[in-house]
């Protein structure tokens, strides 16, 4: 019997997609891009979740907001879901859209999401729970924040050689699909102690290109 088809969380289509968080959350409350509607029970409601066909059609929303109104992208992302597999799009007399580019970006970017998952472990045992890098005891989420305190990258790697270069890329992207909930933790409540920062420039993220388009 074959698997089912994995679902995403808006979390993990915000990571996969470029789009932020909100963003995705906005596409869904507007209808731009269909999905099944949450089931209330009681006065809780399930959460949405997300097809691959989906996040293929946030990329191209990434791309496509502010140069195609709403209701042609609703109308090309109707086209996409009965067509699957098509290569361009006819967005409107002048603009075909290259969906297959747009895939491939989706395709890439699921497999460092499925490797990020294989590289972040969760065990009780571990720091009460922490998701931490697989091997070590070192939190991802703390490593995280560091990063995104424009902390040294070689000064993470040096009092962190467990890491690399790689496993930083795999665990920011792990942390965008899988937020902390709640207030952050403190570096203190590991017992670590930063010493010191310093601000370098963040690498473009190689999803922020337009979606290439191409005149009919």
């Amino acid at each position: 019997m074959a698997e089912p088809a994995r679902l995403y969380t808006p979390s993990e289509a915000a990571a996969v997609s470029g789009l932020a968080l909100k963003a995705v959350n906005n596409v869904i409350d507007k209808n731009i891009v269909d999905i099944a509607r949450p089931a209330s029970v009681g006065n809780r409601t399930v959460r949405r979740y997300l097809t691959g066909n989906h996040l293929l059609c946030l990329r191209l929303e990434h791309g496509l907001a502010g140069r195609l109104p709403i209701d042609r992208r609703q109308g090309l992302f109707r086209e996409l879901a009965s067509k699957p597999d098509a290569q361009l799009l006819k967005a409107d007399e002048l603009l075909l859209v290259d969906v297959d580019a747009a895939r491939r970006d989706v395709d890439a970017r699921l497999r460092d999401l499925n490797e990020a998952e294989a590289l972040i472990h969760v065990d009780k045992e571990t720091l009460g729970g922490e998701p931490v890098f697989k091997g070590t005891r070192i939190p991802v989420y703390s490593i995280v924040a560091m990063l995104t305190a424009e902390t040294d990258i070689a000064e993470i790697l040096s009092g962190y050689p467990a890491l690399d270069q790689r496993k930083l890329e795999l665990g920011r992207l792990w942390v965008a699909a899988h937020p902390r909930r709640g207030r952050p933790k403190r570096l203190s409540d590991f017992g670590f102690q930063l010493i010191s920062t310093r601000r370098k420039p963040l690498p473009a993220d190689p999803l922020s290109k337009p979606v290439e388009a191409a005149d009919a």
